[in-house]
């Protein structure tokens, strides 16, 4: 299966990303109404309703199917940008259903129930496994970074900022190190096990930006020594 993406941008205005899909592809978009322009015959698009069990509370969940030959173009939203991973028949990595644009022909979708901690942490009650032959593309906030596990160094990633994790990898919901640190950093994910973690690297930018832009170096200074400084002093 061959698909192309051609990525164009402007600043703050977001991006467009335009998929070329030959005879015989087909493409599962998971966000149909971010497709803004489409060539091909009409009967290329098919769009239906998805059921997947347990997620989003049980909702039915609108995909469209796009086949080729056919091309069309999707708007992201700014700050964010696409990456196609490859799945193959060991894929074992765990992802945020949010983050899935599209999936292609030949690769099936499971759910895994998280644990009750992680639900209220992360504010969902499952995750997506991906198997068979294809590829899956991913919207996120900066690039994508690859990380190692170690089976018994933990490797520490903002809550947030986690894309996808290996489904037999142990997590535990912590912060790290003294007590300024810990006192004022979000949470992150404490990760052992094997295989490969992936995760967003462009989450703190805004922060940074408000702080690159702010008023004053006492309010700065106040934010970061006051417990819930941050959440108090604007």
């Amino acid at each position: 299966m061959i698909i192309r993406m051609e990525e164009t941008a402007a600043a703050g205005a977001g991006q467009a990303v335009t998929f070329s899909l030959q005879e015989g592809d087909l493409v599962h978009v998971l966000h149909p109404d971010q497709i803004v322009a489409y060539r091909g015959p009409s009967q290329g698009r098919s769009d239906r309703l998805m059921n997947v069990k347990g997620m989003y509370r049980k909702k039915k969940l609108i995909r469209a199917d796009v086949s080729g030959p056919s091309q069309f173009t999707a708007a992201l939203p700014s700050g964010y940008s696409m990456r196609e991973i490859p799945i193959g028949n060991n894929e074992d990595l765990l992802y945020d259903f949010r983050h899935v644009f599209f999936y292609t022909r030949g690769v099936s979708m499971q759910t895994r129930i998280l644990k009750i901690k992680n639900m209220l942490v992360t504010r969902d009650a499952v995750k997506m496994k991906f198997s068979g032959r294809g590829s899956i593309g991913i919207l996120t906030q900066g690039p994508v970074c690859e990380a190692k596990l170690h089976p018994t160094e933990p490797l520490y990633i903002n809550a947030g900022s986690i894309i996808a994790y290996p489904e037999n990898a142990k997590l535990d919901l912590t912060v790290y190190g003294n007590h300024l640190a810990s006192q004022h950093m979000d949470y992150h994910w404490k990760l052992t096990g094997e295989g490969y973690v992936l995760f967003q690297a462009g989450r703190q930018n805004q922060r940074l930006e408000r702080d690159m832009n702010d008023d004053g170096i006492i309010k700065r200074f106040l934010r970061e020594v006051i417990p819930f400084g941050g959440v108090f002093i604007k």
